[in-house]
């Protein structure tokens, strides 16, 4: 996996502002900001930035925009060209050497927003004649304004989860050499050390610091191939960005993880289902016994299961078990897109809803990880799709989430299976959703049962059975 080579993105920290802004000009439009080969960052005067919605290009004005969260992170799209709005010409225009300085070739600039904000718009850029895919990130848009970068994002969840000012790396480093002694034969809590300390993990870093929620990482393997898995990649020249966990914990090691988080924090939320591993229903005879033992000893903390929910009667066992919520990923909710980026490999579409239909039987949470690309997921055929499923399975909460794919490559993918109509925009929405399911909770997080809202009664709509239930 780590001999792969693939065009990752430059993480620009250097900024230099090469020109005045074009406030003179139109105090609303962001200026464009490129990357030059060496990394650095400038402003391009006279042109202002853009977005696209799918094909659809935008200029990005500041109302639009917000501020660049707190710990989002600037990268250059390798080898593709700058798509930038002319404003003397009043037009869009591609290009690929500075204006000003004809011998510098630039490159777009993209913005990795923070979580708990969802992409507007992604970024402008051309890649006419290239078939390699970007590497596992989202490509926010993004601009200058007045005195610093702005973000075409849209705030969903103002929680300090994964806020990395809340994360000391003393804090972080004293929680795992507390857990050494503590735990010195548990595997898995070695395993969230490596996702701590050497991939950043954010849910990683929490379970050392005692806050929110920890992660419960059990699968060596997947019943899914999806296109913009982040722990397992075998095509299109990309890589994975860490390692999927090589061992299945015992029930007795995941319940020291779980009962450790939920005895030192209030509102505790562990869940199974992270970016280290495959899907943790796959593992579900070691999940299940481990929830068990939690249950036996305590029955405080929300156990969460993220996962693609593929094997409705181990949903239902595990239900019945004391799990207290459940998280459904998608990228669609309409089979044939959903089928295109997950590739099922053992389960069928008609599973995914019939474990959703199962836990709100049991009167479960059910959120949905709905991964967002502008263009696509705020189109009129999705919004509808989308608004239609919310109601027959009376789902809880959407977790907005950006797509980590090539977006280009995606949009095109997708309109070439199924026509998804015009996009409505992503503030329209949310906006739109909100008014017709007032109860519908739209974040980014995981919430602890304490804060789930009076469910709703936990029936679905009667519909027809398009496959026997297996």
């Amino acid at each position: 996996m780590n001999d792969l080579v693939y065009p990752r993105p430059i993480i620009l920290i250097n900024f230099h502002g090469r020109s005045k802004p074009i406030s003179y000009i139109n105090k609303h439009i962001l200026t464009a900001v490129v990357a030059a080969e060496n990394g650095d960052i400038f402003e391009l005067e006279g042109y202002g930035a853009a977005g696209m919605s799918g094909e659809k290009i935008i200029v990005l004005k500041k109302q639009d925009t917000v501020d660049m969260p707190y710990g989002s992170e600037l990268m250059m799209l390798p080898h593709r060209k700058p798509i930038v709005y002319n404003i003397g010409k009043d037009q869009f225009e591609i290009i690929e050497n500075n204006p000003y300085e004809p011998d510098e070739k630039i490159y777009p600039v993209a913005v990795f927003n923070s979580p708990g904000f969802v992409n507007r718009h992604f970024c402008a850029y051309d890649d006419e004649g290239i078939d390699d895919l970007l590497p596992l990130f989202s490509y926010g848009a993004v601009g200058f304004g007045k005195n610093d970068f702005r973000s075409a994002a849209l705030m969903v969840d103002s929680e300090p989860r994964q806020d990395l000012r809340q994360m000391p790396h003393k804090g972080v480093v004293s929680g795992v050499n507390r857990m050494q002694k503590k735990y010195p034969k548990n595997r898995l809590m070695r395993h969230l050390e490596t996702c701590a300390l050497q991939y950043g993990c954010h849910a990683g870093k929490n379970f050392f610091l005692q806050r929110y929620e920890a992660p419960l990482p059990t699968s060596r393997v997947c019943n899914a191939n999806c296109l913009g898995c982040i722990s397992l990649q075998t095509e299109n020249n990309l890589c994975a960005c860490q390692e999927r966990i090589a061992f299945t914990p015992t029930p007795e090691e995941i319940a020291q993880v779980a009962l450790e988080h939920i005895a030192h924090v209030k509102n505790a939320v562990v869940s199974f289902g992270q970016g280290c591993e495959g899907d943790p229903l796959t593992a579900f005879k070691a999940i299940e016994p481990a929830i068990a033992l939690i249950r036996k000893e305590t029955d405080k903390g929300t156990i969460n299961l993220n996962t693609n929910a593929g094997l409705p009667l181990h949903v239902e066992t595990l239900c019945k078990s004391g799990l207290d919520a459940m998280r459904v990923s998608m990228s669609s909710v309409r089979e044939k897109l959903y089928n295109a980026y997950f590739r099922p490999k053992s389960y069928q579409f008609f599973d995914v809803l019939k474990s959703i239909e199962i836990a709100k039987g049991l009167n479960k949470f059910v959120a949905i990880n709905y991964l967002n690309c502008p263009g696509f997921t705020d189109s009129q055929k999705e919004f509808h799709a989308l608004a239609d499923f919310i109601e027959t399975y009376n789902i809880d909460m959407i977790q907005w989430r950006n797509l980590n794919f090539d977006p280009k490559k995606y949009c095109c993918m997708m309109s070439k299976i199924q026509e998804s109509g015009k996009a409505l925009g992503m503030p329209t929405m949310i906006k739109e959703l909100s008014s017709r399911f007032p109860k519908l909770i739209h974040g980014y997080f995981n919430p602890p049962k304490e804060h789930h809202i009076k469910k709703r009664p936990g029936h679905v709509k009667k519909r027809k059975q398009k496959y026997p239930c297996h």
